[in-house]
């Protein structure tokens, strides 16, 4: 809530009107356009307060005006938003085969989308620049115009070096400081961050966990991830690996052989697109794909399938679950969204005969493009923070550049 500028013993009438400012301006990007008696009763200021307040930011370029709506009684209405040219930024999921950009204004209207085939190899960092650049162009801006970008890749970024980790199926990034080779390639600045921990972001804010604490999302898709929420805020471990469940290795406990060493093997390799076909076949389910074969088996008779692959899933996540205790486990991606309910509530009772708590196990909310846009949450986030001062609202996603570690 904003206050009646004036001096007294709260601060000067300098650090008040900052105040208000940016109790307005954050209302405008909450809400979106506002008359000026709706924006005087979202932050609580008085009519001449907040016409002059209104005065201030046009005349800064912070706001401007709109149309005019029309009420049922009395004269139409100024509507008044904050000015998306102010800056831009850019959110990007990054994959072995391409990058998918998306570039929005500083109210989260989207200018641009684009993707861009990336290749196998040494190339890979400078085709993504230019994808990026392509991408700027189509509404007139260059790279280093852009307030801050934000990458979402599989593995994770140590932010003593800037190397990234854990990331086997990204050729052509490994050996060296991805967020400064793309800064220095766009002239601006670049957060790398975990693919898995950005979906589990806009999970906080719009999807399942927005109510929730302490929470595990598990990503079922041709490659395995996992991560790590607590007291709201993203764990990441001390060299950026936490959740990297891919690499643990675990006993195969399904009923049905299948050739694997049921000793022990990694996890993600048991969870694996090609290991869950096979384990389909096994099963009598001879589908051209591991997401096929859930989708068949969910609505044929394939509940022996299903069952040994959510064994191997809460084979896996158990030990997590045991340590943290999480209020929800969400699992998420292709095979997840396609298995629904009924293997959730597979997992479900297998973990609780594996662990002590009593963990619900729930599909995630979010899907298509999640980690595009939990890269564009970032982005804005860290913008409006440099331009209105305003606070990160999706907390965990500030990390500290490799340069500035001591």
């Amino acid at each position: 809530m904003a206050r009646e500028s004036g001096a007294g013993r709260d601060g000067s009438p300098r650090l008040l009107r900052e105040i208000n400012d940016r109790a307005a301006i954050e209302a405008m990007l909450r809400r979106g356009a506002l008359t000026r008696a709706e924006l005087e009763a979202a932050i609580g200021l008085s009519k001449p307060a907040t016409v002059s307040l209104l005065a201030r930011l046009e005349k800064a370029g912070m706001v401007r005006r709109g149309e005019m709506r029309g009420g049922n009684r009395g004269p139409a209405a100024q509507m008044w938003s904050v000015n998306g040219d102010l800056g831009h930024v850019a959110g990007a999921s990054l994959t072995p085969e391409e990058v998918d950009v998306v570039i929005a204004d500083i109210t989260g209207e989207v200018r641009v989308e684009h993707r861009g085939a990336l290749p196998s190899g040494a190339g890979a960092p400078e085709a993504f620049a230019a994808a990026m650049a392509e991408a700027a162009g189509r509404i007139g801006l260059r790279t280093d115009q852009l307030a801050e970008v934000v990458v979402g890749a599989q593995g994770g970024v140590d932010p003593a070096t800037g190397h990234l980790g854990f990331a086997p199926h990204l050729p052509g990034w490994e050996g060296f400081d991805v967020p400064g080779r793309l800064r220095e390639s766009l002239g601006t600045d670049v957060l790398v961050d975990n693919d898995v921990n950005l979906v589990a972001l806009v999970e906080m804010t719009t999807g399942r966990a927005r109510d929730v604490r302490d929470f595990v999302l598990v990503w079922l898709g041709d490659g395995l991830g996992a991560a790590v929420v607590i007291d709201r805020v993203l764990h990441r471990g001390a060299t950026g690996g936490a959740g990297e469940i891919d690499w643990i290795r675990v006993p195969d406990r399904a009923h049905r052989d299948t050739g694997v060493d049921r000793t022990g093997d990694r996890l993600g390799r048991l969870l694996s697109y090609r290991s869950i076909n096979e384990l389909a076949r096994a099963h009598g389910i001879n589908a051209r794909n591991a997401v096929a074969a859930v989708r068949e088996a969910r609505a044929g008779a394939g509940q022996e399938f299903l069952a040994d692959l959510a064994r191997r899933v809460a084979t896996g996540v158990a030990g997590v679950v045991s340590v943290l205790d999480p209020e929800l486990v969400l699992l998420t991606a292709e095979i997840a969204q396609v298995g629904g309910p009924e293997l959730t509530d597979l997992v479900a009772g297998e973990l609780h005969r594996l662990v002590v708590p009593r963990t619900p196990v729930e599909l995630a909310r979010c899907t298509d493009d999640a980690v595009r846009a939990g890269a564009l949450q970032v982005a804005l986030g860290m913008a409006r923070e440099q331009l209105f001062g305003l606070p990160v609202t999706a907390v965990g996603v500030r990390s500290v550049p490799h340069d500035q570690v001591e």
